[in-house]
């Protein structure tokens, strides 16, 4: 599940990743463990670009991925609504360390820039890249609860 969810993106996340246009997607875009912002700088921006301009670095040697077999799934009995994805696989990875993995929303993956790109959640990850596959396993990326 996220460890933060963007000041943007709150109460829009699960509305986005239904992917409501004919060209959206969700990307994961890995960010490099050095110089990553912390918590509370990081959901302060709004767009890709912005988050890119600050302190923290992508990882572009393992480069971006579009999430596959999103669901978005209202939970009546627990009173909770949770966004999956199938898992996320770089092969053969290499490059910087990472810190982060952001999932981010484009509006339309034919066109625009980072500057089109909505940071919706930042999942904490270590890793080093060595050569080998990398599986990130995702089990709710995001959830919303709400108690009467």
């Amino acid at each position: 599940m996220s460890n933060l969810v963007f000041n943007t993106a709150l109460g829009r996340v699960a509305a986005l990743a239904a992917l409501p246009a004919a060209n959206d997607a969700l990307i994961a875009v890995p960010l490099e463990a050095t110089g990553l912002a912390t918590d509370a700088v990081i959901r302060d921006y709004d767009d890709l670009a912005s988050l890119l301009a600050g302190t923290s670095n992508e990882q572009t040697s393992m480069g971006r991925k579009t999430l596959s077999g999103v669901t978005v799934t209202v939970d009546d009995t627990l009173d909770r609504v949770a966004l999956n994805c199938s898992a996320i696989t770089w092969t053969a990875a290499t490059g910087n360390p990472i810190g982060a993995v952001v999932i981010c929303y484009d509006p339309d993956t034919t066109t625009g820039t980072d500057a089109d790109l909505i940071p919706l959640t930042k999942h904490d990850v270590t890793m080093t890249p060595d050569g080998n596959n990398f599986q990130l396993t995702v089990a709710d990326f995001y959830r919303a609860t709400s108690t009467a």
